[in-house]
């Protein structure tokens, strides 16, 4: 996952909005939208490693996760971050309590930022510093920097999505489309990563079409106090595939 912006009302009967979108190489093999066979998470499945970028569990938790760029920290033998989300959304520990737990360990993975919700509390991991984050009520986004970084399709994602919530254009169609923005950003703009500038700016996008890596899935998450709704719009190197939409009642919470 490489950009995530949410609205989160806890006091709220429709607690969470979040929208999303996970880029990856498109020859990376991966299950579209689903309910797992062997646990009762919604999400799409990273068919390589196993895990997933973003999902939520029948009890209504909710997980989704964003790389750190930065090519001089990674490491090819380090283990998958997709295990991280659906990890959590396996668990019964609070959001607070499996950060805690695996802050000591953070620094095994590649860098990430985990995004946690387990029904209360919405909260966030910085990998990089071993940092927790209580996040607050209202609007939030990350994406391949720390939690709130204003790079310029952060930006873009977060005040478009704050003028669909203010005009009521809140439907999946509409939503589906901010996540479909293919503008760049100005040179003068954009991060400095350590990747190449014409890849630097291809990737200031909210939605990224390069030949051969580009956003794969496009999602959209709504979370009631009794239910799911969650969208998926697939794509692969030729352009979009099915949109699928699964709604779900959550069992109740003990």
């Amino acid at each position: 996952m490489c950009l995530i912006a949410w609205h989160w009302q806890p006091n709220s009967a429709n607690k969470l909005l979040l929208v999303a979108n996970r880029d990856e190489f498109y020859a990376r093999p991966t299950a579209a939208l689903r309910w797992w066979e062997d646990a009762d998470i919604l999400a799409g499945r990273d068919l390589q490693a196993g895990g997933t970028w973003l999902g939520v569990s029948r009890s209504g938790r909710l997980a989704a996760l964003t790389n750190h760029r930065d090519p001089t920290q990674q490491r090819a033998d380090a283990p998958s971050r997709g295990e991280l989300v659906s990890g959590f959304l396996r668990s019964d520990l609070s959001a607070e309590a499996y950060l805690s737990e695996l802050r000591p360990h953070a620094n095994n993975y590649n860098p990430f930022n985990l995004l946690v919700y387990d029904g209360s509390n919405l909260m966030g991991l910085e990998s990089r510093h071993a940092r927790v984050l209580d996040l607050p009520d209202g609007m939030g986004a990350v994406s391949n920097a720390d939690f709130q970084t204003p790079w310029p399709k952060l930006n873009g994602l977060t005040k478009s999505l704050q003028q669909q919530l203010t005009q009521g254009q809140t439907s999946d169609a509409a939503l589906l489309a901010l996540l479909q923005d293919r503008r760049t950003a100005a040179d003068a703009d954009l991060p400095t990563t350590g990747v190449p500038l014409p890849l630097e700016r291809a990737l200031s996008a909210v939605f990224v079409a390069l030949p051969d890596y580009g956003t794969r899935a496009c999602s959209v998450v709504r979370l009631g106090v009794d239910h799911v709704d969650f969208t998926e719009q697939g794509f692969d190197a030729k352009g979009p595939l099915q949109v699928r939409h699964l709604r779900a009642k959550l069992a109740p919470r003990v």
